[in-house]
């Protein structure tokens, strides 16, 4: 958002920093995540959807406090590169991590987007379909990104503002339907709470985004005091629009429906509880809050590959730009690339994926804060907390996929070996343009 930000005359307020955040969290997220929940452990998916945005909160602090220290927006992959200034392998590993973290988000995103564009046209409504509309969707905000960073900004913000009207109406829809009794029990005799707080871990996802508020450091008005308030607030807001969304629905729609039609869960039973008005604003409000957060990730996470190229630790052309600030490689690899895994897998893998990169992104941030816990002034306690936290969720998801799907386990963890290698190979042969310093 930066180069955006910088052509606007006043810098940037909380109110338009908690909308950057929330343009980055509340994607797909919610669209996605609410079949799966629901199919793992039914009417206790409200609850894990809350304890997930409290992970998210833990996590978010240990973020907040290195904001606030280096006063960088670079975010995550500087922070972790300041604070091991001598580690080229970590700095590499965080950086192959979270790059391909946000691309897995980009195809979570355009294959959820897909799933409720097919569902309503008969001869795309199947997997070829799906993963064709998913590439061309990718394809549209790439070349958006390319052509005008000021367009792409006027877009996202049209797109960010209006999707969040239309969640909260969807909201207000289906709590006019619903039946609160359909909740009863909350946790039945069939789930537990290890399968509640595995759930809890794999919707981790839909919360990641609070951090691109760091990437308008530069650009923000009082960045020490509006950066936890807009990441502290934005957390809250998405918690209770996730949590009211999925009460609401659980509360009309069948459970069975939900399970059945997973990919696209909310609009599966809305044009029979809702009618034809009811189920075009839910696809509508689903189509337009992916479609946001594909704009919104791909702009960011374009932009943090080619400032980690420059550091030699991705190809050095991916930092190759035109106009001056638009990394054109980087956009088109990231494309080509969330496309890819779109084509190898389905949402479940895709989101999974997702989840267990962002908690093991987040706990390596911890784990600095509570290094620098005396610069930062953090808690020992509260930081100590979150790692916990997240290296519990990491370990009950690693867990699930192992003892459920092994062979969804076997996939992601090639894809993570595939990671370490390339890291490994960019952090020995290729020397940082710039030297280290742990301080900006």
């Amino acid at each position: 958002m930066n180069k955006i930000s910088r052509e606007r005359n006043n810098p940037l307020g909380l109110g338009e920093l908690i909308a950057v955040a929330l343009g980055g969290m509340v994607g797909g997220g919610i669209f996605s995540i609410l079949g799966i929940s629901t199919e793992q452990i039914g009417n206790a998916t409200p609850i894990a959807i809350l304890v997930g945005g409290l992970l998210a909160f833990f996590a978010a602090y240990s973020y907040v406090k290195l904001a606030l220290l280096y006063k960088d927006e670079g975010a995550t992959y500087s922070f972790f590169k300041k604070t091991f200034p001598q580690s080229r392998m970590a700095s590499s590993i965080i950086g192959w991590l979270i790059t391909f973290g946000y691309i897995s988000t980009l195809a979570l995103y355009a294959f959820t987007f897909s799933s409720y564009f097919c569902s309503q046209i008969e001869s795309l409504n199947h997997p070829l379909g799906q993963k064709l509309v998913a590439g061309a969707i990718i394809s549209v905000f790439a070349i958006v990104n390319l052509i005008s960073v000021k367009g792409m900004g006027k877009v996202e913000d049209v797109m960010v503002y209006t999707k969040i009207i239309i969640l909260l109406f969807i909201s207000g829809l289906l709590a006019g339907k619903g039946d609160l009794q359909k909740l009863q029990p909350l946790i039945s005799v069939d789930t537990t709470w290890m399968q509640v707080l595995i759930v809890s871990a794999i919707t981790f996802v839909a919360y990641e985004g609070f951090q691109l508020v760091i990437n308008a450091y530069d650009e923000m008005d009082k960045p020490q005091v509006n950066i936890p308030r807009a990441i502290y607030i934005s957390i809250g807001i998405a918690i209770t629009l996730y949590v009211v969304l999925a009460v609401a629905a659980l509360s009309v729609i069948p459970k069975e429906n939900i399970i059945a039609d997973k990919e696209y869960a909310l609009a599966a039973g809305a044009k029979t509880f809702l009618g034809g008005f009811g189920q075009f604003i839910v696809i509508f409000g689903a189509l337009l809050a992916t479609s946001s957060a594909i704009s919104g990730t791909l702009f960011g996470a374009s932009r943090l590959m080619a400032v980690i190229s420059k550091d030699g630790f991705f190809p050095k052309p991916l930092g190759e730009k035109i106009q001056t600030y638009i990394p054109y490689k980087a956009i088109i690899t990231m494309s080509i690339l969330a496309w890819i895994l779109v084509l190898s897998g389905g949402l479940q893998v895709i989101l999974e994926f997702g989840s267990i990169t962002f908690i093991l992104v987040s706990f390596l941030m911890a784990v600095a804060n509570f290094k620098k816990r005396k610069e930062t002034n953090s808690s020992p306690w509260f930081t100590g907390i979150a790692m916990f936290g997240l290296l519990i969720a990491a370990i009950l998801i690693v867990y699930f996929e192992f003892t459920e799907n092994l062979s969804q386990f076997i996939v992601i963890l090639g894809c993570y070996l595939l990671l370490a290698i390339g890291a490994m190979l960019y952090s020995r042969k290729n020397q940082p343009s710039s030297d280290v310093n742990p301080e900006k």
